[in-house]
């Protein structure tokens, strides 16, 4: 990133960085007519790509000797398999949630591994095509929370039509004023009961559809930052005469995170794409 009098300070370096490229300048915390556009247009392009591989390793599948990319997508289909039998016992159920836990994780992925790119590469590119040295673009979906929020809200959106279609709208009504604390025969008691069973219902799916987006976003977020202090390393160089070795420790640096950040961006994806197995199991068991 250039500056237009002068080079930038390192907190003005990790502020430009972790700004979005969005429709009209946020003023709030909290503003839902705000769209970070860089989160939607990585976040289908990364879902495409997914798409694409998957239908490319179902198209080449063979009877015979698998190929290396067929046999690893064999063994992420086993995988992802066995866990949603492990978790969804309705075999009906299964044929539905198991394509799309495959699909959750290898998008989530996808996203996470945008974090493994240069990290001025896509924002330089991106501010010459606009003219801008200042323009924003931030090129990870998963460190935004509003798409990992988005993520876990339509895994949420999902366990409730299963626990209205497996148990049934009166079932799960009953479900949720009388879990976990049961009911009494006593009218008042009933009533009591009713009250805070509804509360704990509710405060459970608020809190599991908040960690759950917020377990990736925070772990990846840090993940990104820490790639960003990383970059520091090698402009601090150019600063003092002692700095001349910074640009062999920010290439050591960068390529030890770098390889520990794959297990990361795999771990993320593979604990988000469980826990939407497991919460879409509990959807289908009764209290």
């Amino acid at each position: 990133m250039a500056a237009d009098a002068h080079a930038p300070t390192a907190s003005e370096y990790i502020v430009h960085h972790l700004q979005h490229l969005q429709n009209i300048k946020q003023t709030s915390v909290i503003d839902f007519s705000v769209v970070n556009l860089d989160s939607v247009a990585v976040s289908f392009i990364c879902g495409a790509i997914s798409l694409f591989l998957l239908w490319l390793g179902a198209r080449k599948a063979t009877s015979g000797v698998p190929g290396r990319f067929q046999a690893a997508v064999e063994m992420l289909v086993e995988m992802v398999d066995n866990q949603a039998k492990a978790n969804i016992k309705n075999a009906a159920s299964r044929k539905v949630i198991a394509p799309l836990a495959l699909t959750v994780f290898v998008w989530i992925f996808m996203m996470n591994a945008m974090d493994l790119l240069p990290v001025d590469l896509l924002p330089v590119l991106w501010q010459g095509v606009q003219g801008d040295s200042h323009a924003y673009l931030r090129v990870v979906p998963t460190a935004d929370l509003s798409t990992t929020l988005g993520l876990s809200t339509a895994v949420l959106i999902l366990c409730l039509f299963y626990s209205v279609k497996i148990k049934g709208l009166g079932g799960w009504s009953h479900e949720l004023v009388t879990a976990p604390f049961g009911t009494s025969k006593n009218p008042v008691f009933a009533l009591i009961l009713g009250v805070i069973n509804l509360l704990m219902q509710i405060i459970e799916y608020v809190a599991k559809t908040v960690s759950h987006g917020m377990r990736l976003f925070g772990n990846m977020y840090a993940g990104e930052l820490v790639f960003c202090l990383i970059a520091l390393m090698g402009g601090a160089a150019a600063m003092s005469l002692s700095g001349v070795l910074l640009p062999l420790g920010h290439i050591i640096a960068g390529s030890i995170w770098a390889i520990f950040h794959i297990l990361i961006i795999t771990l993320q994806a593979f604990i988000f794409m469980m826990l939407t197995l497991i919460y879409l199991g509990q959807a289908h068991e009764a209290h």
